[in-house]
């Protein structure tokens, strides 16, 4: 009878399932509908409450208006921003990559003397804000101030991506090693021919994270840079929206050119990232 009963509900609580994550899907996509809509519409029309979401007289002339404004040495060139963004975000997750991944294989999947000390103490350091650590690190590259390696150097290292990558690295059977080692692979080539393709999902979910955290980076470029030469884009969208008089529909058509590359790296890594969280739904 409870059984019977269990059945009958299952496709009701699913309806109900479905139901609530599409409204709370809808109510966290709607800042992002009201960005996207406002970037169309005229600056006079974006402030207008509930209204600003009305689809009326949309076009591209924001969007033409940012970048002719951002186009001259006294003002700085969009496209210029754009790249220093791009290069430092590369530069940042690609080398996260190989050395995250690097340090988490040899915390979990070597044994040596001392091993457990250092795995806590990159447990101790994910608890340390950037905050707490950016004056010192200023004073430390004061003489580094307004070069691009300053900017993404010290982000290379991270302990959170480390815990990320010994997480994943720990559910692999260790069988998988011994078979290597027997065929006469060392750690190295067991490491980048076995572990590496085996660690996608652990490599898109840390780069996508990696990404977001250094595209959105504006505390430590704004403590080290003053040159426009080297400013990121994130730095130059405070700038922009700073000026009088404020135009509204041109700032938000900002936000989106500033939302743009997240997305595009999104639907690159999206299949492993998915993955990803799928496997560690399955494996908790």
């Amino acid at each position: 009878m409870s059984m019977n009963t269990g059945l009958t509900r299952t496709p009701l609580r699913r309806f109900l399932d479905y139901a609530v994550l599409s409204v709370l899907a809808f109510v966290f996509a709607l800042p992002a509908i009201y960005l996207l809509i406002g970037s169309l519409k005229p600056s006079g029309e974006v402030l207008n409450g509930l209204s600003g979401f009305l689809p009326t007289n949309l076009s591209f002339d924001n969007y033409t208006a940012v970048l002719d404004s951002l186009n001259s040495d006294s003002t700085g060139y969009f496209w210029r921003f754009m790249g220093i963004s791009l290069l430092l975000a590369f530069v940042v997750v690609t080398g996260g990559l190989f050395v995250n991944s690097m340090a988490a294989y040899g915390l979990s999947r070597l044994k040596w003397r001392g091993q457990n000390a250092v795995f806590t103490l990159v447990l101790l350091l994910m608890l340390i804000p950037f905050e707490s650590v950016a004056v010192p690190l200023f004073y430390m590259f004061n003489d580094q101030r307004n070069t691009l390696p300053i900017l993404a150097l010290p982000f290379i290292a991270n302990a959170f991506s480390v815990y990320q990558f010994h997480t994943f690295f720990r559910t692999i059977p260790p069988s998988i090693e011994e078979a290597a080692r027997i065929d006469g692979a060392g750690p190295w080539r067991t490491f980048f021919a076995i572990i590496v393709p085996m660690s996608k999902p652990a490599f898109a979910s840390v780069a996508i994270l990696t990404f977001l955290i250094q595209w959105g980076s504006f505390l430590w470029p704004v403590m080290m840079v003053s040159d426009p030469a080297v400013r990121p884009l994130p730095l130059e969208m405070s700038v922009f929206q700073v000026q009088l008089p404020p135009d509204w529909g041109q700032i938000l058509a900002f936000g989106v050119l500033l939302v743009l590359p997240v997305l595009v790296v999104f639907a690159f890594f999206q299949r492993w990232f998915v993955q990803g969280v799928a496997s560690s739904a399955v494996k908790g």
